[in-house]
């Protein structure tokens, strides 16, 4: 079953990978491992380097992530292997002419989410962590990082029900979860990913 599973998962990556629906946007389409996993972690959008470098979370912010997941087990080719790495968008954005990453625009998080409803339906997850605010606003109504992170919640996402535990983007510009009360929402959310079943299941 897994096995089947991981080859619709590798051929709906093949399609993909040839994805020029978003004129605007950077390409290579970065993709994660076409592993059968419950549980799915969606990201905002590669940054400028993942395109080199052919994967997710592959810069900087990757580096404070992983060593989040570290500490509840996981480290990162262990992560990599057994989690399904999607985003909200899979090619980078390009740069804002005021300064840093552009942020994707309504009509191309919409594109992108179609090959993410695919992705859903083949997985069937059980867990979702979103991570970042653009991530998180696609299935929570939370207007604040504060109202997401720290806590389960149960959402219908993409047609699908599944639980989502909220992380904030581990980039380097941001403070949000240097300083309380963050930090110890951040260390709530870990936890609560840890004691997930699906978490338990999959890193067993």
């Amino acid at each position: 079953m897994k096995t089947a599973i991981e080859a619709r998962i590798k051929a709906q990556q093949i399609v993909l990978s040839q994805c020029t629906h978003c004129p605007d946007m950077i390409g290579p389409v970065i993709l994660g491992r076409p592993v059968a996993s419950k549980i799915i972690q969606i990201g905002q959008a590669p940054g400028p380097y993942e395109g080199r470098l052919g994967q997710p979370f592959a810069w900087t912010a990757g580096k404070t992530l992983f060593k989040w997941y570290e500490s509840i087990g996981a480290d990162e080719e262990t992560f990599r292997s057994r989690v399904y790495m999607a985003a909200v968008c899979r090619c980078f954005p390009g740069k804002n002419p005021n300064g840093g990453d552009r942020v994707p625009s309504r009509e191309e998080i919409t594109q992108c989410s179609e090959w993410l409803r695919r992705e859903v339906e083949i997985l069937k997850p059980e867990l979702v962590i979103p991570v970042g605010k653009l991530a998180i606003a696609q299935m929570l109504k939370a207007t604040r990082l504060a109202d997401g992170v720290g806590q389960v919640h149960r959402v219908t996402y993409l047609g699908a029900e599944m639980d989502a535990i909220p992380l904030p983007h581990p980039s380097g510009l941001s403070t949000w979860f240097k300083t309380e009360p963050s930090k110890t929402l951040l260390q709530q959310a870990l936890h609560l990913i840890s004691e997930h079943p699906a978490w338990r299941s999959t890193f067993r």
